[in-house]
C-alpha cells in the first residue's frame, strides 16, 4: 500500500500544471535538464582531479620580501613618480621570474 497509484500521479501533475502552468512547463523541465547536466559533468570533473591528485601536491615556496617605499621626488610630478613606481614593480616582477625559473630548473623535471 505504500506505492504510488495512477490517481496519485495524476493528483500531482495536476498540481504541477496548476502550479507553473502549461506554458511554463517545458521551459522548466528544460532548464531542470541544463542544470542536472552540469552538475554531473562538475561531479565527474571533480572525480577526475581527486584521481589526478592523490601524489602530494608539490609547489615551489615563494619567499615574500618587504620593500621599503623610496623616497618620493618633490617635483609634484605625479604621473613621472607613477611610471617609476610602475618600471621598478616590472623590474622586481622579472627578478622574482627569473628566480623562480632557477629554482625549478634545480629541482629537475619529475
Amino acid at each position: 500500500m505504500g506505492g504510488l497509484g495512477p490517481l496519485e500521479i495524476g493528483l500531482i501533475i495536476l498540481a504541477i500544471l496548476l502550479l507553473f502552468g502549461y506554458k511554463k512547463l517545458p521551459d522548466a523541465s528544460r532548464s531542470l535538464g541544463r542544470s542536472l547536466r552540469i552538475f554531473k559533468g562538475e561531479m565527474k570533473g571533480m572525480k577526475e582531479d581527486d584521481v589526478r591528485t592523490k601524489d602530494a601536491a608539490r609547489t615551489t615556496p615563494v619567499r615574500g620580501e618587504i620593500v621599503t617605499p623610496a623616497a618620493a621626488p618633490t617635483s609634484g610630478d605625479l604621473s613621472a613618480e607613477l611610471h617609476e613606481e610602475a618600471r621598478q614593480a616590472e623590474l622586481r616582477a622579472a627578478e622574482l621570474r627569473a628566480r623562480a625559473e632557477q629554482a625549478r630548473a634545480a629541482d629537475g623535471p619529475r
